[in-house]
C-alpha cells in the first residue's frame, strides 16, 4: 500500500540519477526538438495539416484493422512469405525460435526493434542456445553493458562518448581507450563487419507493412538492416499489428512526417523496402522470409478508450520535448517505451499488470506539448487523464496524490474562497517542513513551493472598474427592462 503523501516511483529514480546521465537525456532531447521544429516548417508551411492527416489514415486502418491484417497477409503470401500470427509475447519467442530451430540456426544479427525489446527476445535467444547480436550501434552499447535502452530512437541518449569508449575497451571491441565518435563508430563498423558475414539469419522490426502489397519498409540511420539480410538465407520480422497502413500511396505521408518528427531529417538515411524473400536472378538477400504479426495486448488496447495511442510510429518526438522525461530519462518508466508515449503505452501494452504501471499517466504536467509534436496527432494528455480515471475507479492507490475534496470544498465556496486567499500570503512565512502531519511535511520536504502572490485580483479589478460597471445585478436587470 502507497503512503498518502508519498512519493511516485518515477520521482525517486529522478531524484537519483546521476548529474551526467541527466546532462546526457537533457542535452539529447533539447536537440532533436530544435531539429524537429526546424526541419519541419522549413519544409511545410501547414505541418499540422498533414499530423492530422496521417492521425486520420492510422485511425481508418485501426477501426478496420481485422480486414487490413486479412489483407497484407494474402499480399505477404503472394510474395512466397510465410506469416504468423503471435497473440502473445510468449508465443512470438516461441514461434521465432521454433523457425530458427528449423533451419538450424545459432548465429544471428539483429536489427533495431522497439517490439523484440517489449517480449524481451535477446535473452529468450541466448538463453535458448542462439548467440543474437544487436547490430544497431545504439543497441550493440546497450547489449554490451547489459542495459535497456533509454529512448525509443535513441537508446543511448543516456550514455556520453566516455562511458561508450570504456565500454569498448571492457568488451575488447577497442584495443586503447579512445572517445572520438569517428573512431568509436569506426571500431563498431570493424567488429560488426564480421558478425555480418559469420549470421545465418537476420531478425528485424518493420516501421510500416503496406497491406495492399505487403511490402515492408525498414529504416534505419546507419543501413545495419540492409547489411545484416544481404548476406543470410534467412529473414523473420517481428512486427505489430499496428504497423500496418493501407497502401504504398500513405508512404509518402509517414516516412516524412517519420525522419523529420525522429531526428530532425528530411528523410531517413536509409529507407528500405522490402519485397519478400530473394526473387530470381537477385545476387543476394535472404532465401526465405518470415513475418510474424504481434499482437501482445494490442487487441485489447484497440478495444480500449485509448485506441488512439495505436497510431504511434515510434518517433520519439514527445519523449524529446517532455519536461518530465529529460529530468528522469527512459529508465524512470520500467518499460521499452518511456516518457509520454511509455507512460499511456505500458499500462496498456502489459494490463494484468495495470496497478504496477498505473503511475505512469500521473509522471505527467499535461502542458500537451507530446500531442503538439506528435506526427500522428495523438491526444497523449487525454489519454493519461483517462488512465488516471481508471485508477482511481479501480481505487489503485496513488503515492504522492493529495486528496483534492477539502480543495472542491474550497473552490466552490466563493467566502471561503476569498478568505483562503486573502490569508495566503501567510503560508511565505510559516516553517512549512514542520507541518503538523507527518506525511504532509515528507511531502512539503521533497518540494519548495512558490511564493503565494494570491488575494490581489480582486482588489487589481475593483480599482480598475469603470463607475457604470459597478451595478448590483438589480439595476442591470431593470435597464434591461
Amino acid at each position: 500500500m502507497f503512503p498518502m503523501f508519498g512519493t511516485q516511483l518515477i520521482d525517486d529514480y529522478a531524484r537519483h540519477i546521476s548529474d551526467e546521465k541527466q546532462t546526457s537525456v537533457l542535452n539529447g532531447a533539447a536537440a532533436g526538438t530544435a531539429k524537429r521544429y526546424q526541419v519541419l516548417y522549413q519544409d511545410y508551411a501547414d505541418p499540422d495539416a498533414l499530423r492530422r492527416l496521417a492521425g486520420a489514415i492510422k485511425d481508418h486502418t485501426l477501426q478496420h484493422l481485422g480486414t487490413y491484417l486479412s489483407q497484407a497477409e494474402q499480399a505477404l503470401t503472394a510474395r512466397g512469405v510465410q506469416v504468423h500470427f503471435a497473440e502473445t509475447d510468449e508465443d512470438a519467442r516461441q514461434t521465432i525460435l521454433a523457425i530458427l530451430r528449423q533451419h538450424e540456426v545459432t548465429r544471428l544479427t539483429k536489427s533495431k526493434s522497439m517490439a523484440a525489446e517489449e517480449i524481451h527476445l535477446n535473452a529468450f535467444l541466448i538463453a535458448n542456445g542462439v548467440a543474437c547480436l544487436e547490430s544497431d550501434l545504439g543497441e550493440f552499447i546497450i547489449q554490451l553493458d547489459d542495459d535497456i535502452p533509454s529512448h525509443i530512437v535513441k537508446p543511448i541518449i543516456h550514455k556520453n562518448r566516455r562511458e561508450i569508449a570504456n565500454t569498448f575497451l571492457r568488451e575488447g571491441v577497442a584495443a586503447d581507450y579512445n572517445d572520438d565518435p569517428q573512431t568509436i563508430t569506426r571500431r563498431a563498423r570493424v567488429f560488426l563487419r564480421k558478425k555480418y558475414m559469420d549470421a545465418q539469419a537476420c531478425i528485424t522490426g518493420a516501421n510500416f507493412l503496406c497491406a495492399d502489397t505487403g511490402r515492408m519498409v525498414v529504416v534505419t540511420n546507419e543501413g545495419n538492416s540492409r547489411f545484416g539480410l544481404a548476406p543470410v538465407p534467412l529473414h523473420i520480422a517481428l512486427v505489430g499489428i499496428e504497423k500496418l497502413i493501407p497502401g504504398e500511396r500513405d508512404l509518402a505521408v509517414f516516412l516524412n512526417l517519420l525522419g523529420r518528427s525522429a531526428t530532425g531529417q528530411q528523410l531517413t538515411v536509409y529507407t528500405e523496402f522490402i519485397n519478400g524473400a530473394r526473387a530470381a536472378g537477385q545476387a543476394d538477400g535472404p532465401e526465405q522470409m518470415h513475418v510474424v504479426f504481434l499482437d501482445n495486448g494490442r487487441s485489447k488496447v484497440l478495444a480500449s478508450n485509448c485506441r488512439e495511442i495505436l497510431r504511434c510510429i515510434r518517433c520519439g518526438a514527445c519523449q524529446n520535448i517532455c519536461p518530465i522525461y529529460r529530468q528522469a530519462s527512459g529508465h524512470a518508466y520500467r518499460s521499452p517505451y518511456g516518457g509520454p508515449i511509455g507512460a499511456v503505452l505500458t499500462p496498456l501494452l502489459f494490463g494484468d499488470r495495470f496497478p504496477e504501471f498505473a503511475d505512469l499517466p500521473k509522471a505527467s504536467t499535461l502542458c500537451g506539448a507530446c500531442n503538439e509534436v506528435c506526427p500522428v496527432d495523438i491526444p497523449i494528455p487525454d489519454l493519461l487523464l483517462r488512465l488516471r480515471d481508471k485508477a482511481k475507479r479501480e481505487s489503485i492507490p496513488s503515492p504522492a496524490a493529495i486528496p483534492m475534496a477539502p480543495f472542491a470544498t474550497l473552490a466552490t465556496s466563493p467566502a471561503l474562497w476569498r478568505t483562503a486567499m486573502t490569508m495566503s500570503k501567510a503560508m511565505n512565512y510559516l516553517p512549512l517542513q514542520i507541518a503538523p502531519i507527518k506525511p504532509l511535511q515528507d511531502w512539503l520536504g521533497q518540494r519548495t513551493l512558490p511564493p503565494s502572490k494570491g488575494g490581489e485580483f480582486r482588489k487589481w479589478l475593483k480599482a480598475r472598474a469603470k463607475p457604470e460597471d459597478r451595478r448590483t445585478p438589480r439595476s442591470q436587470t431593470e435597464d434591461r427592462r
